[in-house]
């Protein structure tokens, strides 16, 4: 029996890997152990450990990884502290992480510096920000990728990884996202206590190398939320290094009528209020993965998506707000196709298992080599 060890720190890495997780569990040749870590902790974003906890599985260890400073390089040292101190209680035969946070990293130092085969999700993706850094740095220091599309995986190889080792399976959250497991739109906006017939997501994320400008970012965007007419839900963004700024401007929302505002919401729930929007706005991967297979128009703001997969029919706008505000003025009539096969065909978890089922991966050297192009 192979002992997989999957991390998760935030709720968006979560609903990357929940299918993934979920098809090993029924797997008797395998134990399947969560890590989980930093935003699900936090009480301010949701203590979204909640959605790991309704799952149900079988061998979950809570880690809390949140320092007072908040900055990312001592989050790393204390996730890589903690998650060594387990990977020695349970000694598992491979690491599975998920994207370019700083808990993937951890988790990728760990496998790799202790002889543990490393697994990542959705690496050989480019974006504008340091999370690139991170997510190349991840996968430099992986032996096995399960990448979203042949993109992707062309970067891995072109970086000089083996293409062995290079899986391409989609990305794990469209097996959800056309799922049956969906709550309806009544359903979905009666938990979340949602009064609006028409309404629009706004998901706005700091970006860490643009930290001192982050508090005049954000107002401009509030300012313009505020000076349309749409109804909007609001949803936190996560706890990188100027989410302050965001949680403080946000507090102008609150007594506002046309404004829920959200910690966090159930991957699932979120999935079905995203469906039924008239778009999302800010700068979430939401915008670039999942709304454009619900056909959702996007207002993409600055450049923390910059280089990732592009769909002509996003909306990008700077930081101004002349510019948000254009967006805003033509994002009712604006029409989009919708995506069919960027991101794969919904079978992730499937494609994920035959390939740890094949025994060639168990047997991939731990020593990498690189591969020249």
């Amino acid at each position: 029996m192979k002992k997989i060890l999957f991390l998760t720190g935030t709720r968006a890495d979560f609903g990357k890997i929940k299918s993934l997780i979920s098809i090993l569990e029924q797997q008797p040749d395998f134990e399947v152990f969560v890590f989980v870590t930093g935003m699900h902790l936090q009480e301010i974003y949701g203590y979204t450990l909640i959605e790991i906890e309704r799952c149900n599985f079988k061998n979950v260890f809570t880690f809390e990884n949140h320092t007072h400073e908040t900055t990312m390089d001592l989050t790393l040292a204390k996730t890589i502290e903690g998650l060594s101190h387990y990977c020695k209680i349970i000694n598992p035969d491979m690491i599975v992480v998920h994207g370019d946070r700083v808990e993937t990293l951890a988790g990728a130092i760990v496998g790799s510096l202790n002889n543990i085969l490393v697994a990542h999700i959705e690496g050989g993706e480019v974006s504008g920000t340091v999370d690139e850094l991170i997510r190349h740095s991840v996968s430099k220091l992986s032996h096995i990728h399960f990448v979203s599309n042949n993109e992707a995986a062309k970067r891995l190889i072109q970086m000089g990884e083996i293409k062995e080792s290079v899986f391409t399976i989609g990305s794990p959250d469209i097996d959800i996202m056309f799922s049956d497991k969906l709550p309806d739109l009544e359903t979905a906006k009666k938990y979340y206590q949602v009064p609006f017939e028409k309404f629009a997501i706004v998901m706005f994320h700091p970006v860490t190398t643009e930290f001192q400008a982050m508090e005049e970012y954000t107002t401009a965007f509030v300012d313009c939320l505020l000076q349309d007419n749409h109804n909007y839900l609001v949803i936190f963004p996560n706890n990188d290094l100027g989410s302050q700024f965001i949680l403080d401007s946000y507090e102008r929302l609150k007594q506002n009528t046309r404004f829920r505002v959200f910690p966090s919401l159930r991957f699932e729930y979120f999935l079905t209020l995203l469906k039924n929007s008239q778009f999302i706005i800010g700068n979430s991967s939401a915008g670039i993965r999942e709304a454009p297979y619900y056909g959702i128009p996007i207002i993409n703001i600055g450049t923390r998506q910059q280089n990732r997969a592009v769909h002509a029919d996003i909306i990008n706008t700077d930081y101004s707000q002349e510019s948000i505000k254009e967006a805003l003025s033509v994002i009712d009539s604006h029409k989009v196709q919708v995506a069919t096969n960027d991101f794969g065909q919904g079978n992730s978890s499937e494609l994920f298992l035959d390939s740890l089922k094949k025994n060639d991966i168990w047997q991939l050297n731990h020593q990498k080599q690189f591969k020249d192009f």
